[in-house]
């Protein structure tokens, strides 16, 4: 036994289950800026490719390749946003958000319940109808 009270036993415990400053996520403010540096790199070829088919058309006087650099330049904002928006990837040890998928469960119970069925008197000269109840296993034929 240690000095603390602690035995060396759950001191090396301890250690095992230390986290690694090396395994550790990166904070929200560097995958933001991350994001950001991606958005502008994609984002700063927008102008140039509108000065690009500026130019070719003076150049050529050919409004088609003109007109193929703009059309090439179009997505380009769409394609920023959504590489931008793009989180990094799931490791294995992050949990899952949708615990159904986890679950192999069925949606009804596989044990058997008694059927309960009423039968009625309708005899109308009789007093007021009584309800017989009987109690029957599924699967077998009413009688």
């Amino acid at each position: 036994m240690a000095q603390d009270g602690t035995s060396r036993q759950s001191a090396r415990e301890d250690v095992r289950r230390a986290v690694l400053i090396t395994e550790a996520h990166t904070s929200v403010e560097e995958q933001h800026r991350a994001r950001v540096r991606k958005y502008l790199f994609i984002m700063s070829f927008r102008i140039p490719a509108l000065v690009l088919a500026a130019l070719s058309y003076g150049a050529w006087q050919n409004p088609w390749i003109a007109m193929a650099i703009v059309g090439v330049s179009i997505p380009l904002p769409w394609m920023a946003v959504l590489i931008a928006n793009d989180r990094p990837p799931r490791t294995d040890d992050e949990p899952s958000r949708y615990g159904w998928r986890a679950q192999n469960t069925t949606a009804l119970e596989s044990t058997s319940h008694p059927v309960v069925t009423v039968d009625v008197d309708l005899d109308e000269t009789a007093a007021p109808p009584r309800a017989a109840v009987t109690a029957k296993s599924p699967g077998t034929a009413a009688t």
